[in-house]
């Protein structure tokens, strides 16, 4: 228990950290994958089933027509 306590303190301490720095940058949260953000920076495979970068392509494809 004596080696629990500070070491709980440490893990909050640096999330607490983390979510003060995100909001002082002021941007926004975004997934790796198609989550909230707008790109797939993911591997290849997760990249084709992206819906994400499937509208972005097919929005192009679109245009492009």
């Amino acid at each position: 228990m004596a080696t629990f306590v500070p070491a709980l303190a440490i893990f909050v301490l640096a999330v607490a950290a983390m979510a003060v720095g995100t909001l002082f940058q002021g941007r926004r949260l975004k997934g790796s994958c198609g989550g909230a953000g707008e790109g797939c920076s993911c591997s290849p495979l997760a990249a084709r089933t992206c819906p994400v970068r499937r509208e972005r392509d097919a929005r192009r494809l679109a245009g492009a027509g």
